[in-house]
């Protein structure tokens, strides 16, 4: 995955530092962004491979900067970066868009892992996107293009862990995807969602 240009917002140097060093050892090329409208310039003018985004920024938060961006429609995948205490407010990010949380304090290998993982899926996503579950179903309009996804890998009977694989997120995001696609839809659990899907199927 060599020569992807990789965003990170962050207002703290030393974070920006080491996240920013760590990825182009790997071969990214890296920009960094100190606030939010900065970044938000230079990500409507060109699209980078990924976005790693503080979630707590002076001025404009980065639930803001999501809003802002129309995240769930932006095509590459965002990361919240987020401290133990803002674990709320990151899900909330997920909600408005972003692919996954990296929570504080992180090792940075983990960071360029999680990068490539998302990249890579992300790549996929257009071969992946529903698969296994019919356009049209009882609820479908509500669901957002990523809750789509989730429900096509529990759909085809995969675990969290596995369909986080595929999707390029951590087990934990697909949870709070399945907590919100089941509300949604109104199902009580994993078997009710399969079987809204499917009765579409068969009619």
């Amino acid at each position: 995955m060599p020569d992807g240009e990789i965003f990170i917002v962050d207002d703290e140097p030393s974070v920006l530092t080491a996240m920013s060093a760590a990825l182009r050892l790997e071969g990214f090329q890296v920009t960094g962004f100190a606030d939010g409208a900065a970044f938000l310039t230079a990500a409507k003018a060109r699209t980078p491979l990924c976005v790693l985004l503080d979630v707590q920024m002076p001025g404009r938060s980065g639930l803001d900067i999501l809003k802002e961006l129309n995240a769930e429609h932006y095509p590459a995948p965002i990361f919240i970066i987020s401290g133990a205490g803002d674990i709320p407010m990151a899900v909330e990010a997920i909600r408005n868009g972003a692919l996954d949380f990296i929570e504080k304090p992180f090792d940075a290998r983990t960071v360029v892992a999680r990068v490539r993982e998302a990249v890579e899926a992300w790549g996929q996503r257009g071969q992946a996107n529903g698969r296994g579950i019919p356009a049209d179903f009882d609820g479908s309009d509500q669901l957002t293009l990523r809750e789509r996804d989730v429900l096509g890998q529990i759909a085809a009977g995969a675990s969290n862990k596995e369909a986080g694989r595929k999707l390029g997120i951590s087990p934990r995001t697909v949870e709070v995807h399945r907590a919100r696609i089941m509300e949604k839809l109104g199902a009580r659990n994993a078997a009710d969602l399969v079987r809204i899907v499917l009765s579409q199927k068969r009619a």
